[in-house]
């Protein structure tokens, strides 16, 4: 993620998968209810980082009267669990009942914001243009519409077929306090 701007925003903490010390190929710390797929791993780890630089330990700012929304990001989506279904389905196989809440890309938030004690809008895009320059500008309309005072963005995206391994970025990322002094 390079270039990353949008006039009024600012960065305030930021998170990835994988970082130093972690083991791409082993992949992330597993989660409770989610199965078959990284993607609910990948977004809530680098989620989970990007809020403890932030906020230390969950909740975030207990009693807070701030809104986060959260923006979840990913040209693909969560190919491991489309498959699977599909898989199951064209087998005549019953479908893990797992997967069918899984399948919502956005569940996986659901556990996050529940975790972090977060409330604000929920949005998944899966842009066909930058992913990153996307979210950014969705963050930006959400907190110049008022809908949220900051926003976390979990951008990722699974592992390949030819090799590469998943990966996520997360980003709080809020008013640009700088440009609101000099307005």
């Amino acid at each position: 993620m390079t270039g990353l701007s949008v006039e009024g925003l600012s960065v305030l903490s930021r998170a990835e998968w994988p970082e130093a010390g972690d083991d791409p190929v082993k992949g992330p710390p597993k989660l409770a209810g989610f199965v078959v797929s990284s993607f609910a791993p990948l977004a809530a780890e680098a989620a989970e980082r990007c809020l403890r630089r932030a906020h230390g330990e969950p909740p975030a700012e207990p009693g807070r009267e701030r809104r986060t929304a959260v923006l979840v990001v990913s040209k693909a989506g969560d190919t491991a669990t489309d498959r699977a279904v599909a898989k199951a389905v064209d087998a005549g196989r019953s479908v893990q009942p797992l997967l069918f809440f899984q399948s919502v890309p956005n569940a996986v938030i659901g556990y996050v914001a529940k975790r972090w004690g977060l409330v604000g809008p929920v949005v998944c895009l899966s842009p066909e243009s930058d992913p990153e320059q996307e979210a950014l500008a969705t963050a930006d309309l959400l907190l110049l519409d008022d809908a949220a005072d900051d926003a976390l963005i979990v951008l990722l995206e699974l592992a390949t077929e030819d090799g590469a391994h998943g990966t996520a970025t997360a980003l709080l990322v809020g008013p640009d306090t700088a440009s609101e002094v000099e307005a």
